[in-house]
Formats: C-alpha cells, sequence, structure tokens
C-alpha cells in the first residue's frame, strides 16, 4: 500500500477556481491534498470541496478575514482533526491542521512570515519553538508528515542568491535558518533532499521582477517526515511545472 500526498500554497483557494484547479486534482490523484493560504472562511472552502466527493474536506481560516486559513481534502476520512497547538498567541492565525491516520498524522502547516523588515522576527523564532514542541509531542504517539509552507530556506542550494539575501531578507535569516534545524537535529527528515541530495529545484519566487521566468526560486515548501517513515519514503518531488500560484506544488508518497 502507498499513500501520495500533496502540498501547495495556493495563494487564495478561490482564485485557483479559474486556473484549473480541478484538472490539478484529476491529473496529480493523491490521497490527500494539503493547501495552504486558502484565504477563504470554512464554510467556502468547504463548499469547493463538495465538487470533488471523493474527498473528505478539513479547514481552519484566520480570524483576520482573508489572511493564511489552511486546508486539507482527504480522501482517507481522518481518525482524528485538530486545528490548534492550544496557544492563544497562534491559535487565531489559522495555520495549522492535524489529522490522525492509522499509521501517522498529517500535519499541514503555514509557517508564518517575518514580514517586510522582518517585524515579525521574534513572534517566528517563538512559533518555531512552540510547532517543534508540539511535533515532538505528537511523534510521541504516532510517525508524524509534516507539510506545507514553512517560509524559510534551509540552505544556500535551496535559494538563488543566498549570499544576497543571508541575514537581510525575511526566510533566509539564522534564525529562521536556526528553526528549522531544530526540527533535523529533533530527528525529523527533509524528504525532497533526503532523496535529491545535490538537486537545485525551488517551490517559490516572487512575483515581482518575473523571478519564475528567470528561475530566481527559494525552496521554502518541505515535506518533513519522523525517523520512524524513512524507510518508507516512495518518492518526493517537486513540481515547479504546475502554475498558477507564487508557489508551485510538492509531494511525497509513503510506502507501507
Amino acid at each position: 500500500m502507498s499513500i501520495k500526498i500533496f502540498s501547495w500554497n495556493v495563494n487564495g483557494i478561490r482564485a485557483q477556481l479559474d486556473k484549473g484547479f480541478d484538472k490539478f486534482i484529476e491529473s496529480t490523484n493523491a490521497d490527500v491534498y494539503i493547501f495552504q493560504e486558502t484565504k477563504a472562511p470554512v464554510e467556502i472552502v468547504e463548499k469547493i470541496g463538495k465538487s470533488f466527493p471523493a474527498f473528505n474536506i478539513y479547514a481552519t481560516e484566520a480570524e483576520k478575514k482573508g489572511y493564511s486559513g489552511t486546508a486539507v481534502f482527504s480522501k482517507i476520512k481522518a481518525l482524528s482533526e485538530n486545528y490548534k497547538m492550544n496557544i492563544t498567541q497562534h491559535d487565531g492565525e489559522g495555520r495549522l491542521n492535524v489529522l490522525e491516520f492509522e499509521n501517522f498524522y498529517v500535519v499541514n502547516v503555514y509557517v508564518p512570515n517575518s514580514g517586510s523588515e522582518m517585524k515579525r522576527l521574534d513572534y517566528r523564532k517563538t512559533w518555531d519553538s512552540d510547532f517543534l514542541n508540539f511535533c515532538k509531542n505528537l511523534n510521541k504517539k504516532k510517525a508524524v508528515v509534516i507539510g506545507g509552507d514553512f517560509n524559510v530556506a534551509h540552505k544556500e542550494i535551496d535559494l538563488a542568491r543566498p549570499k544576497e539575501n543571508y541575514n537581510k531578507t525575511s526566510g533566509y535569516t539564522q534564525v529562521e535558518i536556526d528553526g528549522l534545524d531544530n526540527f533535523i537535529k529533533a530527528g525529523f527528515i527533509d524528504s525532497f533532499r533526503k532523496l535529491n541530495p545535490d538537486k537545485v529545484m525551488y517551490t517559490f519566487w516572487n512575483q515581482r521582477f518575473r523571478a519564475r521566468e528567470r528561475n530566481t526560486g527559494w525552496r521554502i515548501d518541505y515535506f518533513l517526515v519522523s525517523s520512524d517513515l524513512k524507510s518508507k519514503i516512495k518518492s518526493a518531488d517537486i513540481h515547479n511545472d504546475i502554475m498558477g500560484s507564487d508557489h508551485c506544488p510538492l509531494s511525497i508518497e509513503l510506502a507501507f
């Protein structure tokens, strides 16, 4: 048995409906889709989900209208679902879906961006620490697959211009890099880099300056898996031919 999961920061799920969203679902034929930055109320996401009757829909929204939001479309019915870390300063941001399946948890995350002039960098540091502790506690119960937009390029290979951006641009500061390093030190595995140690591919391109056309990008979207699943990773891919957002989708396939 194998399970294929796709992750995509859609930059507004309603906007995707006019960009071939149904064809994306049909052509990729995954078991689970996790979406970030849906920017839509739960009822709207659920209404969209009705067009895909094979899927169970799990969604959350931010308290701030048109901001953040995550959703999961899953052919597999979850044994349990959760949308919070139970930490007040985080739980209103609409950044988390946690679904329990038979063999593992799926955690869909939209990690906070540190923002222009890195105004939220301190908050981001707090989030990273709290989120890691949350995932480690889940991992004590069952293996964990964490997918989504982590808003950080981990290594120099993961962005086109590392020297120009290091400690100058949100998404490539040492604070943010340390946050992801701590996941790796805790035993979580970067699935794409595990299978593709030297491959240069990106998942995000700034919408200005023809960045995608020039492939001046960043790899800031990941599937991290707990060490228990290391031997189960069948594939881990980045689908940079799929358009419609400033991010492209990525996928992981696990064999059981």
